[in-house]
């Protein structure tokens, strides 16, 4: 059964409950006083001792004895309530990109590959993290409907998509996680300079409609181009953060939007230079599915501090946390990453915990530009109240 606050309240403690509200009743019409002793002594009762007191003075007895026990009852009950909700193990469903851009989440990684968890001792040791890693977007905010995720670190784009998708009710905004970090790159001897000269040109994008897409898009619609979601004067090709490398080397890409450290990687071994630097963009926000916050309202409060906290140390021990960054990068992706790839991306970034709803207004805007959306949404529940 569940009690008025949705929590499942055991069958034993309704018992204790029931009885608790009878108790009141039960110990008034205890036999702390009797009954008056005779008609010849009015005003008087008899206690168990035998000794004669006044009827008042049992009457108070007898209600201060009935209120020591029902509070006695209502301590120990929500002491037991109280202690089930603490004891109850809890998991939290985590999905996450390899790219320096969600640095919070691969320096837990990494920490707790090392056994130093910096969530666990905060959250408590009955909560469980799980990590999933995706490649963009998209396929993070589609495990959030599939309720296979809790939590996801993620572009605003995806997450901005899946709220106007779902009618403003399966995303909430919960925290910032990092700015800049994402580029557009041109091979090393093109004469790019505006999206003009990008016509009939082939630019890669991490996944279609994912943060660096729109924003491609956008840009070549800003230009004076006609961009289609299929074509249009340059064709936009979604492409995978791997595979982009291979593809801009062997030349079958003339231009590259994506994150660091695949910015940096371009530069460094393909010689890509870049033409766009997106260093004030919001590229990394942590949100909530409504219905982990719904249900889990405070474990989502002390995750959003913990995630907060881990941004501050990040901040303030650079040098451990790209260490961090670069063991768990290799980790994930099976492939060392050099100290001055990582060093480089690094500049590019900053991280923060901090979000504005005005933030996103931008964004807005550009996927109007693009024909993502149609109408002017209602962002006023996107990020969470605190």
């Amino acid at each position: 059964m569940l009690s008025s606050v949705g929590r499942e309240v055991p069958g034993g403690l309704l018992r204790h409950l029931a009885f608790s509200r009878g108790l009141f009743g039960t110990f008034c019409r205890s036999r702390l006083c009797r009954e008056p002793a005779s008609s010849k002594t009015p005003g008087l009762a008899v206690t168990p001792m035998g000794v004669h007191m006044p009827e008042s003075f049992c009457v108070a007895r007898n209600f201060a004895f009935a209120f020591r026990r029902m509070a006695a009852w209502i301590v120990l009950i929500c002491l037991a309530l109280c202690g089930r909700a603490v004891a109850a193990d809890a998991t939290i469903r985590i999905g996450h990109f390899p790219n320096v851009t969600h640095v919070q989440a691969l320096v837990a990684r990494g920490l707790e590959r090392q056994g130093k968890s910096w969530f666990a001792p905060r959250l408590g040791s009955n909560v469980k993290i799980e990590w999933y890693s995706y490649n963009a977007g998209p396929s993070n905010m589609e495990a959030i409907f599939a309720n296979s995720i809790d939590l996801a670190y993620v572009g605003p784009s995806p997450a901005l998509n899946a709220y106007f998708r779902s009618k403003g009710e399966e995303i909430r905004v919960i925290a910032g996680a990092v700015n800049g970090g994402s580029a557009l790159v041109i091979q090393g001897d093109s004469a790019f300079k505006s999206p003009a000269d990008f016509r009939g040109k082939r630019i890669a994008t991490p996944q279609f409609g994912n943060t660096q897409d729109v924003a491609a898009r956008a840009w070549l619609v800003k230009g004076g181009l006609k961009i289609t979601q299929t074509g249009g004067d340059a064709q936009v090709v979604p492409t995978q953060n791997p595979d982009q490398l291979a593809l801009f080397k062997s030349r079958q890409l003339d231009a590259v939007w994506t994150v660091e450290p695949w910015v940096s990687r371009l530069e460094l071994e393909a010689g890509a230079k870049i033409l766009v630097d997106e260093r004030d963009a919001v590229t990394t926000i942590l949100v909530s599915s409504t219905k982990f916050l719904r249900e889990q309202p405070d474990l989502v409060a002390r995750f959003v501090e913990a995630h907060r906290e881990l941004t501050d140390w990040i901040n303030a021990n650079p040098a451990e946390a790209q260490n961090l960054l670069r063991d768990e990068l290799s980790a994930e992706m099976r492939s060392d990453m050099p100290a001055k790839l990582i060093a480089q991306s690094w500049g590019r970034i900053k991280v923060t915990a901090d979000v504005s709803p005005a933030a996103f207004e931008s964004w807005v805007a550009d996927a109007q530009k693009v024909g993502f959306l149609r109408n002017s949404p209602d962002l006023s529940r996107f990020v969470a109240s605190r």
